[in-house]
């Protein structure tokens, strides 16, 4: 168990060091979602995915406490 975590510390810790972010556009480009004051960036996909998670995490849970109390 002590090698697993020791290895895992060792990983952690040169990870950083081995692992490099590809360079970006040449020039620097712009924001990823338009100009400053442009268009905004869509959210609406991963909040709504996110909501419906919750309603389906809370529905079962109070599923669950219904049935043991019954």
């Amino acid at each position: 168990m002590r090698s697993i975590i020791k290895s895992l510390i060792v990983v952690a810790l040169l990870a950083p060091m081995v692992m490099s972010a590809q360079p970006g556009p040449p020039g620097g480009g712009g924001p990823p979602c338009g100009q400053p004051f442009g268009p905004a960036c869509p959210i609406d996909g991963g909040i709504s995915l996110l909501i419906a998670a919750g309603i389906a995490l809370g529905g079962k849970k109070a599923y669950d406490l219904g049935r043991r109390k019954a």
